[in-house]
C-alpha cells in the first residue's frame, strides 16, 4: 500500500532575521515533491558591513534545481521584504505568479521604473479567493498591514490545512483597506489547521498595535497647528498614511507635494486601483516653492535615511526644489528599522542644526507598526486553533517569544526551526527531518554574488585596512630594470614617528627582491609572494594593520 504524501515546509529567508522573506511548502515523499513558493524579498545592505551591497536576497539554489517541480509564487503583499527580489531572481526560476490586484499593480510599476525588465507576467486573483497551484488549493484571507491588500494564506492539501499568517495586525480601523477578516479565520479554526507560520516581529510587546485611526488624528492635530513648513516621510507604500496625510493638509487648506520616485509610484497605483479615492490631487515638486509657507506640505521618502531618498537631500540642503526653514517641521511618521539608526540620526541633526522640529513617534503616536502584539497574537490563536505553530519573520528573540507565547497558549506542538531546516508538518509526528540549500545573495551593482564572493569579502577587507599596490620590472636576469612603483590606498601617509610609509615601503620592496637567491629573482610569481608578505608584514609594523597586497611583476 503507498505511503500517503507528506506536507512539508521549510523557510529559505526570513527566519532568524527580519526581511528575505521566503518559504516554501512541499506535497508528496522524499523522492518527489510538488513545491509552493511564497513571497520572494530582500533584505538591505550595510555599508559598514557590505560596502558596495544595496540588496540582500535569499539564495535559491534548492528551488532551481526544483524548477520542474515549482508549481508557483504567490504574495501576501507588496513590501519589498516580500516581493523585492522577484525581478532578479524570477527569471531562475520561471514559475507562474499569484498576487491580488494592488500587489500585481505595484509590481508592473516596479518594473516599468527598471531600464530592462524580464516580461514577469502576474496572474491576479481577487482578495478572498481561491486559486488551484497543482495540488494546492490557495485561499487569499485579508488581514490589516501597513500597505493594501495584505493577506493571509490558506493552503489546503489533502494532508491538512495551513494558514500562512504573512505580515498581520488586528485593526477594526485601518482607514484603507479591509480589517482583518475575523469571520473566515474562525472559520478555518472551526474547520481544523494542521499549522500556523505566523509573524513574530512584535512578538516581545505586550498588549495591541494602537489603529491607524489614532494616528490619523495626531497627524491632523500636528499639521493644524504648524506655523511654517510641513514634510512629513513615511515608508511610500503606506498608502493609508499617505491618505492621513493629505486628509490633514486638506483640512489645514495645505496643498500636498509629493517627493521623490517611491512615493509617486506607490500613490500612482493607489489611485489607479482606488485607495485613493476622493483624496485630493497632489502637486510635484516644481511648485513647492510657489506656496506660501503655512499653505504646503511635503511628504517625502527618505525614512530610514537612504542617502539617495529626498529627505537626505533636504537636509543637506542640496534638494534642487524642496527647502526648510528655521521653525519649519519635519514628521518622522515611521519607525527606524534596526540597523538603520545611524543613518537616521545622521538626518535628524542635520535639520536639528538648521533649527526645523523634528517629531518622531517618541513624540507622539506618529506610527503604529503594522504586525501584531502579543494580545492580537493569542487571539489569534484562538480563533485558529491549529496543531502546530511555527514562529517566521523575526529575529532569534522573536521567534523564541513566539513560540513561548504559543505554548502557553496550549498549541499541542511547537517548532522552532531555521532558514534552510526541512519542517514535516504531517501525517503523523511533525519536526525537523532534513535541511535544505539556503543562504544569501549579494545584489552588487548589476552583478548577483553569492555570501562568498571574493568581491565583497576583499572589499571589506579593504575598507578595513586600505590597499597596497606594487608594480615591478624584472629583467631575465632577475634584475630590477627600474624602480618600482609603489601605491598605498586607505593607508595613512606617515607612522607615528611622522616618517613617509611610501617610502618605507619602496625600501622593504627593493631590499626583499635584493635579499632573494638569483633562482628564485627569475621566477615572477616567487618574487610577487615575497615582496606581498613584506609589504604586508612592514605596514603592519608601523601602523597596526595588514593592507590587501597586490603585486605585479613584468619580465623585460
Amino acid at each position: 500500500m503507498a505511503r500517503p504524501d507528506e506536507l512539508t515546509f521549510a523557510p529559505l529567508g526570513g527566519v532568524g532575521e527580519i526581511g528575505m522573506n521566503l518559504s516554501i511548502y512541499g506535497l508528496g515523499n522524499r523522492h518527489q515533491r510538488s513545491w509552493l513558493a511564497v513571497d520572494l524579498g530582500v533584505s538591505f545592505g550595510d555599508e559598514e558591513h557590505l560596502p558596495g551591497i544595496d540588496l540582500i536576497m535569499p539564495d535559491i539554489s534548492f528551488l532551481e534545481k526544483e524548477q520542474q517541480n515549482l508549481m508557483g509564487l504567490v504574495l501576501t503583499h507588496a513590501h519589498e521584504d516580500h516581493f523585492g527580489a522577484i525581478i532578479d531572481l524570477w527569471p531562475k526560476l520561471r514559475c507562474k505568479i499569484y498576487a491580488t490586484q494592488f500587489s500585481a499593480a505595484l509590481f508592473e510599476a516596479k518594473c516599468a521604473a527598471e531600464r530592462n525588465p524580464p516580461n514577469i507576467p502576474i496572474t491576479v486573483v481577487p482578495s478572498g479567493g481561491r486559486v488551484d497551484i497543482g495540488p494546492f488549493n490557495v485561499e487569499f484571507i485579508p488581514v490589516a498591514h501597513s500597505i493594501p491588500e495584505s493577506h493571509a494564506l490558506a493552503i489546503h492539501t489533502e494532508v491538512g490545512t495551513v494558514l500562512h499568517t504573512g505580515d498581520w495586525k488586528l485593526d477594526p480601523t485601518p482607514t484603507v483597506g479591509a480589517p482583518t477578516d475575523e469571520k473566515r479565520l474562525r472559520e478555518l479554526g472551526d474547520a481544523g489547521v494542521l499549522a500556523l507560520i505566523g509573524d513574530s516581529t512584535n512578538a516581545v510587546r505586550d498588549g495591541r498595535s494602537p489603529s491607524e485611526a489614532e494616528v490619523s488624528k495626531t497627524i491632523a492635530e500636528l499639521v493644524k497647528g504648524a506655523k511654517g513648513r510641513v514634510a512629513v516621510t513615511t515608508f511610500a507604500s503606506n498608502v493609508a498614511r499617505i491618505k492621513a496625510v493629505a486628509d490633514a493638509a486638506r483640512v489645514a487648506d495645505r496643498e500636498v507635494v509629493v517627493v521623490g520616485r517611491a512615493m509617486d509610484r506607490v500613490v500612482q497605483v493607489a489611485r489607479e486601483t482606488g485607495y485613493l479615492d476622493g483624496v485630493q490631487n497632489f502637486r510635484g515638486p516644481d511648485l513647492y516653492g510657489h506656496f506660501p509657507p503655512d499653505k504646503v506640505l511635503a511628504i517625502c521618502t527618505g525614512s530610514q535615511g537612504e542617502p539617495r531618498a529626498a529627505l537626505a537631500r533636504i537636509a543637506k540642503d542640496d534638494h534642487p526644489e524642496i527647502t526648510l526653514n528655521k521653525g519649519d517641521c519635519v514628521i518622522f511618521s515611521s519607525r527606524t528599522i534596526p540597523g538603520n539608526e545611524k543613518a537616521v540620526g545622521s538626518i535628524i541633526n542635520d535639520l536639528v542644526e538648521q533649527g526645523i522640529e523634528i517629531i518622531t513617534d517618541r513624540d507622539c503616536l506618529v506610527h503604529v507598526s503594522g504586525h501584531p502584539r502579543r494580545d492580537e497574537m493569542r487571539e489569534m490563536l484562538s480563533w485558529v486553533r491549529p496543531q502546530i505553530v511555527i514562529p517566521v519573520h523575526g529575529e532569534a528573540l522573536h521567534l523564541h517569544e513566539h513560540a513561548k507565547l504559543a505554548r502557553a497558549a496550549g498549541v499541542p506542538k511547537v517548532i522552532e526551526c531555521r532558514n534552510g531546516d526541512l519542517v514535516k508538518l504531517g501525517p503523523g509526528e511533525p519536526g525537523i527531518i532534513a535541511e535544505l540549500p539556503s543562504g544569501r545573495l549579494y545584489k552588487d551593482g548589476i552583478i548577483l554574488e553569492d555570501a562568498k564572493s571574493r568581491a565583497v569579502v576583499e572589499r571589506r577587507r579593504m575598507g578595513f585596512a586600505g590597499c597596497a599596490f606594487v608594480a615591478m620590472a624584472m629583467t631575465e636576469q632577475g634584475e630590477l630594470a627600474e624602480d618600482p612603483e609603489v601605491d598605498l590606498v586607505g593607508v595613512p601617509e606617515k607612522n607615528t614617528a611622522g616618517e613617509v610609509l611610501d617610502e618605507i615601503v619602496f625600501d622593504v620592496v627593493v631590499s626583499t627582491v635584493e635579499s632573494l637567491p638569483r633562482a628564485r629573482r627569475r621566477d615572477p610569481d616567487a618574487v610577487a609572494e615575497s615582496v606581498r608578505r613584506a609589504v604586508r608584514a612592514t605596514v603592519n609594523e608601523h601602523w597596526g594593520k595588514k593592507p590587501i597586497c597586490l603585486v605585479h611583476v613584468l619580465t623585460v
